[in-house]
């Protein structure tokens, strides 16, 4: 079973306001959805250099937005607010990162997430563009009362590639 942590991080020292940020089992979520991507992209563009390859996988999300989450602890449990959950595609699936531009409907890394009494799982990852990857469930306790105010003042380094 995996270990989530939820964080808040300013998107920008011009921009303020705070996005939600993901780790799982102590690596951001950004990391997954790479690893999970690359050769998908690899091969869609095999003339880009690896490095620039490494730096678009590693960028292409970022955190939705504290203040559009509204509850996170229903958000994060499957249950969005009104403007996420009237866009969801697939039927069923929540985003839990959004496009790296700040405009979280143009790129977001969706998950279909299923509750039970014990655990939380995120499912069938995608994005609306992809297939789907993966899945990370884990105890649901840590999940019920993810932090609401801003904790890290500054934005987290660019997660390693490997």
């Amino acid at each position: 079973m995996q270990r989530i942590e939820f964080l808040n991080y300013p998107v920008s020292e011009q921009l303020l306001d705070p996005v939600w940020g993901i780790r799982v089992d102590d690596t951001d979520l950004r990391v997954h959805a790479a690893d999970a991507t690359r050769e998908l992209w690899r091969d869609e563009h095999p003339d880009t250099s690896l490095v620039d390859q490494e730096r678009f996988l590693i960028n292409q999300y970022d955190g939705l937005l504290h203040r559009e989450i509204g509850d996170p602890g229903r958000h994060f449990l499957g249950a969005p607010a009104a403007e996420f959950a009237a866009s969801r595609s697939p039927a069923g699936a929540t985003p839990v990162l959004g496009c790296s531009c700040g405009v979280w409907e143009c790129w977001p890394l969706l998950t279909r997430i299923t509750v039970s009494p014990q655990t939380v799982t995120w499912s069938s990852f995608r994005q609306p563009f992809r297939k789907e990857w993966g899945s990370f469930p884990w105890a649901r306790t840590p999940l019920l009362a993810p932090p609401m105010k801003p904790h890290s003042p500054h934005r987290p380094a660019s997660p390693p590639t490997h």
